[in-house]
């Protein structure tokens, strides 16, 4: 089978402001602009919509919550359709009353759903209680078919799990989105911050050289305080890493930036021929894996 053609990706860094359809306009000024820029998919942050509400337990806040299909993937499909771009966003779906879900949308060159991925991995932590909101995913872990190549897409808390990177990766992923909302509570920056944000950075290289494939990040920037003082300082550092781990580009901490990367198969598959960890995997003997801990002390 004859490799397909590099393509160019676009990461939209963007700050949020209080009023959904103004962020649902700047997000489809972006994609416009990173599609001039050559970008052939384009990113949007987790829940790009709205400033990130999860910080609090507040039942008004499911007002924010659409269908999908709904008015945001309308309007991202006129977007998409006029610039010729597959676009990704992850948004605050409505699937019946009193169910909700993380959902990201792919939506096609021709303004079509192509398909949703929901949020597998739910946090809840202060300032990220995210499972007052969302039910788990349960459509499992994927790719996309598309003309450019397999799309797989995590959300954020996913992106700390290789369990999940593995299983896109086997399902032919050339490449893992994640769409993120991730910062600083602002009183633990100064001790904790370098190092929070050196982990994740690295957790999401760590997937990209285990998997052979391209990751390509996207979160949003600034500080954050829908319920007020002190809120979160989301840390941008939106990147794109090859399928060794390379940093292709990233962007600034603390402005926002639309990123452009090439995805190449043909580097996927001179690392995977040097480095053959799929090859290796010793499928026969990681029985256990599935339950939740191994209790050896019997």
């Amino acid at each position: 089978m004859p490799l397909r053609s590099p393509f160019k990706v676009g990461l939209v860094q963007m700050a949020v402001s209080p009023e959904p359809e103004a962020n649902l306009s700047l997000a489809c000024a972006r994609i416009r602009e990173a599609a001039v820029q050559g970008a052939q998919v384009v990113c949007l942050p987790e829940l790009f919509r709205s400033p990130y509400f999860c910080q609090t337990e507040d039942a008004a806040n499911f007002a924010l919550a659409e269908t999908i299909p709904g008015p945001s993937t309308e309007a991202l499909g006129a977007t998409a359709r006029q610039a010729g771009v597959i676009v990704i966003a992850s948004l605050f779906e409505r699937r019946a009353p009193g169910l909700y879900h993380n959902t990201a949308a792919v939506i096609g060159v021709h303004g079509a759903l192509v398909g949703v991925y929901r949020k597998m991995h739910i946090p809840d932590d202060p300032g990220y209680y995210e499972k007052f909101y969302f039910t788990p995913g349960d459509l499992g872990f994927c790719a996309f078919e598309t003309p450019l190549g397999r799309l797989g897409i995590l959300i954020c808390w996913d992106q700390w799990y290789p369990e999940a990177a593995r299983l896109v990766a086997m399902a032919g992923a050339d490449i893992i989105f994640y769409p993120t909302a991730i910062g600083w509570h602002p009183q633990e920056k100064a001790q904790h911050g370098a190092a929070q944000r050196d982990a994740w950075r690295t957790v999401q290289r760590g997937h990209a050289i285990a998997n052979g494939l391209y990751v390509a990040v996207v979160n949003r920037v600034g500080c954050e305080t829908p319920a007020g003082p002190p809120g979160l300082e989301f840390w941008g550092t939106s990147f794109v890493a090859d399928p060794f781990g390379v940093l292709l580009a990233e962007a600034p901490v603390d402005r926002e930036e639309t990123l452009i990367a090439t995805v190449d198969p043909a580097r996927i598959e001179e690392v995977r021929q040097g480095w053959p960890f799929l090859r290796d995997r010793r499928i026969d003997a990681y029985g256990g894996i599935e339950r939740r801990f191994l209790d050896t002390r019997r």
